[in-house]
């Protein structure tokens, strides 16, 4: 089919062929879903979402929704480097991933100067039970689920006892940072981590938002408005004390 201009017109006045014009709104709810979607650019909070699976040192599949943590430690640098930034959000809905990259997400969000509050909505699973607890302070979704196991490799696997030591010692940081982090026992902890029967790969327990409020690993039972409203009452307190308020003690 022909397209027919009015050659009197400067080029760029020249209407785009039917079709091919895509305006801001359709963009939007093609992309967002939204015709306009909220922003947030003068507020003094940052939420970080880890969605899916936390990508380490291997890249995945395409097909597989991921969170790389090479994009999450610069914005952890950029969000404590800003003034304007006075308290974290951490959304989490993950199934896990690379141990060692959890484990240095887990250790960024620990030691920012910032107050900082984490929610799990859906699930934080595996190495995201040290993300859900490295905050000042964590919350937990009534339906959300958290499954605790010990740490397991896919793959070729080298039978040499090296390789179980290693294996050993790494599952041993992730207890530690979760108990120094969380009000949780360790033998509690470890109860749920090597039960059996209970998993399709029969070690390890999953636990829903108020079990693991009451075993002490997630400090409350809440969603995103009492999230945000126990991290601006972190904000304030450390506005009015200068002091980072204490993790895990809420008003």
């Amino acid at each position: 089919m022909e397209r027919y201009y009015n050659n009197n017109s400067p080029k760029s006045e020249q209407p785009e062929p039917y079709g091919e014009r895509k305006s801001a709104v359709a963009e939007n709810i093609t992309t967002l879903g939204a015709t306009n979607p909220p922003t947030a650019e003068q507020s003094n909070i940052y939420c970080m979402t880890i969605i899916g699976q936390v990508e380490g040192h291997v890249v995945l599949p395409p097909q597989n929704k991921t969170t790389k943590y090479e994009h999450l430690i610069p914005q952890l640098v950029a969000a404590e480097q800003n003034q304007r930034i006075e308290g974290m959000l951490v959304i989490l809905n993950t199934v896990g991933g690379d141990v060692e990259a959890g484990l240095a997400i887990a250790e960024m969000i620990s030691s920012l100067s910032k107050p900082t509050v984490t929610l799990v909505l859906g699930g934080g699973h595996s190495i995201g039970v040290p993300i859900a607890v490295s905050s000042d302070y964590s919350f937990i979704a009534e339906t959300a689920t958290m499954t605790i196991h010990p740490i397991r490799l896919t793959g070729m696997v080298i039978g040499v006892p090296q390789t179980f030591e290693y294996l050993d010692k790494m599952q041993e940081r992730v207890i530690r940072f979760v108990l120094a982090h969380s009000r949780i026992t360790e033998d509690k902890f470890k109860e749920l981590m090597f039960k059996t029967g209970e998993l399709t790969r029969d070690i390890g327990t999953t636990v829903i938002g108020p079990e693991a409020v009451r075993y002490g690993l997630i400090d409350a039972v809440g969603g995103v408005g009492e999230a945000i409203k126990e991290l601006n009452r972190r904000i304030e307190e450390r506005r009015e004390t200068g002091v980072k308020p204490q993790r895990g003690v809420a008003h």
